[in-house]
Order: structure tokens, then sequence, then C-alpha cells
């Protein structure tokens, strides 16, 4: 017979008794339930969070295997959000989770959001269009959002807060005609500190044309403890909250941490001259 308290009294020391039951009433929305979504889903619910709006249109293919969470032999051709919706309520039965399959789009992002404490983006790298109309609609409703992005074998993370800076005053996507230009100012955004990037055997696995790239599932769990600790803090009101324009990168690989800080978010000089850079590299 499951037993919240039993179920997470793990938590305990960690979290006060108080605090668990904090956890347990707040709401989080997660878009995207792969790689990254998958694991926030799950480690969200054995922190003892138990409700969730979750979106993804998405079915489980053999590419998935390398890092998500809900990919197996046995779910190849399930839809994601119903995957992963089953494995959450594994861990706790008296969860609440609402889906959305069909993705997020400008017509359901209000139902998405509603009565949401956090919202942890895990969309894919490309979904450029779904991200904007998330983040626009977290910050009109003073929603925390938070970011990571599994880079190489580290974690890029990034917060934005209610009043303070905001997705597009960080990445400046406005600055950009294109999408493949804006793509760029989002992944030199995302990474300032470019750890993952001198350590890279092979090149023609990126390809911004063909929308791919390779991926670890060291990044991917590393994304979700980075992230987790900061739902954690951000639903507690506890600890503190470094957010945008200042942003955090470790990469296990290279022995290395990074606190990075755009003041002007992409529109510094450091930027401009790495989208030039990045956008050689990404186009030759």
């Amino acid at each position: 017979m499951f037993d919240y308290d039993k179920a997470f009294s793990r938590n305990i020391g960690w979290v006060t008794q108080q605090e668990q039951q904090v956890l347990r009433n707040k709401r989080v929305a997660i878009a995207g339930a792969g790689g990254v979504g998958g694991i926030h889903l799950l480690t969200l619910a054995r922190l003892g969070v138990a409700k969730f709006h979750i979106s993804d249109f998405d079915d489980f293919e053999v590419h998935n295997f390398n890092r998500q969470s809900g990919a197996f032999m046995s779910t190849l051709g399930e839809q994601k959000v119903d995957v992963m919706e089953k494995m959450a309520k594994d861990i706790n039965p008296e969860a609440e989770i609402v889906s959305f399959p069909e993705g997020i789009f400008e017509h359901n992002v209000d139902e998405f959001l509603q009565d949401v404490d956090l919202y942890v983006d895990s969309l894919d790298f490309f979904a450029l269009q779904a991200r904007k109309t998330v983040f626009k609609k977290c910050y009109e409703k003073n929603i925390p959002v938070i970011t990571a992005a599994p880079l190489g074998m580290g974690c890029a993370f990034l917060c934005f807060m209610p009043g303070k800076m905001t997705f597009e005053e960080y990445f400046r996507f406005e600055d950009k005609d294109t999408e493949e230009d804006q793509l760029i100012q989002f992944l030199i955004g995302l990474s300032p500190a470019m750890l993952q990037r001198t350590y890279m055997v092979d090149e023609t696995a990126v390809s911004f044309k063909e929308r791919k790239g390779p991926s670890t599932p060291m990044a991917v769990s590393l994304c979700a403890g980075i992230a987790e600790t900061y739902a954690l803090k951000i639903l507690l009101n506890r600890g503190e909250i470094l957010c945008a324009p200042y942003g955090l990168h470790f990469d296990a690989y290279r022995n290395k941490f990074k606190k990075t800080w755009r003041p002007f978010g992409n529109a510094g000089i450091v930027p401009r001259i790495m989208f030039k850079i990045a956008k050689r590299v990404v186009y030759q």
C-alpha cells in the first residue's frame, strides 16, 4: 500500500516535514517528455512533487535509447507523455498529472500554465517558437522558469525569475532575422562558457540544417541534479537564486565549473563575436 510520508521519508533532513508537504502541493509544468523532460519529471516525483502538467507530441523511437528515461524496447512507438505519466505514477500513485499530447501552442499555453508554480523547460533545442511562446507567457503570469541544457558531458543552466531579465532580453532573438541565426543566438546564450566545445570528436554529428546533434546520458542526469535543486529552492523559497543574466555551466569531462554573466545578454560585444564564430562552425 502506498504511503506518501513513508515513500519520501528519506528526503527529510534536507527538507523538513512541513517543507515536504509544501512540495506535495506544488504544481510544476514540463514541456518536453524526452531526454531532460523525462528525467526532470521522475526526479521531481521522487522529490515528492505530486502535481504536474506535461507535454510532448512525439513517440519513443530507437534513437532515444541513449538518454531518455522512458525509452525501452517495450515502449517503442508509444507516446512519450503516456509512458512518462505511467512511470511517474509508478513512483507516486497519488500524483495528479495533466498531459498535453499535441504539444504547446498559443491556443493551449494558458491551460498548460494554469495554477503552475514553476515551469521546467525541456523542449527540443530546435523548438524555438514553442519555447518563445511558453517563456513569454510565464513572464506575463509571474511563473519562474528553469532551463538546463545537456551539452557534451555537462550542463549549462539558466533561471528566469519574475521581475528580472526576460528570456528575450537575454537571448535577443529580435536582433536576428532568420530562424537559423536565432538558433545560434540560443546556443551561445545557453552556453556562454562553451566548455563542451574542445572535446567533440566528430563535428559531422552536428547539423543545424538537419536539426540534429549528439547527446550523452551523463549530461541529461547532470541537468536533472542541477535543475531540480533549483526547483526545490524556488518552490520552498529558500537558498540563493542565481538568475539571468547569470548562469551556471559544469562540465564533468573537463573538470570545470563556470559561473557566467551576460549583463547585456547576447547584445554584448563578446556574444557578437561568439555568434560570428559559431555561425562559421555550424554552417561550414
